[in-house]
């Protein structure tokens, strides 16, 4: 199972956007991305990626922005026969990996290094 979010990483003068996929069984970040703007292209680029250097998951988990509800985006995954999994609503916690790993970097790598 992979799983995909998108974190804002704030600087001096706005945002940038980091989206990134994570292997739920190994803890590996398999692809990520740093853009200026929050679109579709950021995690179907993320994820064209991750699919072009791995075997492709069973289950492919997100939250249910528009990025990811997108049909670009789904046509991906069933391109791929990859099952789809979307937290509910305010829920977190059901992509658990993902939202580790970005208070782990922001923690101990952005942050600090401000």
């Amino acid at each position: 199972m992979w799983s995909t979010d998108i974190t804002y990483i704030k600087l001096e003068r706005g945002f940038v956007y980091l989206a990134a996929i994570i292997d739920w069984h190994s803890k590996k970040i398999l692809s990520w991305k740093l853009s200026n703007t929050m679109d579709v292209s950021l995690v179907t680029s993320v994820l064209n990626e991750a699919l072009g250097l791995y075997p492709k998951p069973e289950i492919f988990n997100t939250d249910q922005s528009s990025q990811y509800t997108s049909k670009a985006h789904i046509n991906i995954l069933k391109k791929h026969n990859i099952k789809i999994s979307m937290d509910g609503v305010g829920r977190a916690t059901d992509n658990i990996c993902i939202e580790r790993f970005w208070r782990t970097i922001k923690y101990e790598e952005i942050y600090p290094n401000e």
